[in-house]
């Protein structure tokens, strides 16, 4: 089950699983592609998992054992794939909120958002290799991007799994919170980046010519939303 949050420019994903300790199978991709759909006009998005035991544990391996040829195997990982990428290229900024472990698949999905916040007793591997297979998800590309190609091919070779602090040192994830601070955290970033100056932020950091960044900020610039916040700030310094 697949649940959507809109709540003023914040789009919520959650994969409610817990019994399953949030693992996708078939119907999970359908609900995921329909979430990212109505989430389109949110200006932040979101991932994150039911309970507190897991975010993501991969594949559910009971529905993924009914693959048994190279050709469905490889078509499952390819809308797989599809689906992190559009996580990827999602407008605005998108966080995974790791409720819990993040393993395998897991970690595939909370490598296609920009940002990963954890709560501090989360564990974090691609440890696929403890299946006899590989991240088929975009997960090793993006995790190269993040650590280096050294760190990636160790950790997804060997199947490491990190505590949230040793993740955080390595730039695997980037915001590590207590327990008890976690929903309240992450929700309060994920507010503050639900802006279009945000978004704008990620486009620019993303690639584009110097031209470009120079024309989103003009376009800023010249806003009602840009005056409204000027005005209000040099009012208040009189």
């Amino acid at each position: 089950m697949v649940e959507l949050e809109l709540d003023e420019g914040l789009a919520v994903i959650t994969i409610n699983r817990p019994e399953a300790r949030n693992a996708i199978a078939p119907a999970t991709m359908d609900e995921l592609e329909k979430a990212i759909d109505a989430a389109g006009e949110a200006r932040a998005l979101v991932l994150t998992g039911g309970g507190d035991k897991a975010f993501v544990s991969g594949g559910d391996l009971k529905e993924l054992a009914k693959l048994r040829t190279e050709e469905q195997a490889a078509d499952m990982a390819w809308r797989m794939r599809g689906i992190c990428d559009r996580l990827a290229a999602f407008p605005g900024p998108v966080i995974a909120a790791l409720n819990g472990h993040a393993l395998g698949g897991g970690a595939e999905v909370s490598v296609a958002a920009d940002i990963r916040i954890a709560a501090h007793d989360i564990k974090i591997g691609f440890n696929q290799v403890s299946l006899a297979i590989m991240p088929a998800w975009g997960g090793a590309e993006r995790l190269s991007r993040l650590v280096g190609p050294g760190r990636a091919i160790m950790l997804a070779g060997s199947g490491e799994i990190l505590d949230a602090a040793s993740a955080e040192r390595l730039g695997l994830i980037d915001r590590v919170l207590p327990r008890q601070e976690f929903d309240k955290g992450w929700r309060a970033l994920a507010k503050s980046l639900a802006t279009v100056p945000a978004g704008e932020v990620k486009r620019v950091v993303r690639g584009v010519s110097e031209q470009e960044a120079v024309q989103a900020f003009a376009r800023l610039w010249v806003s009602d939303e840009h005056w409204a916040a000027a005005d209000r700030v040099m009012n208040r310094a009189k």
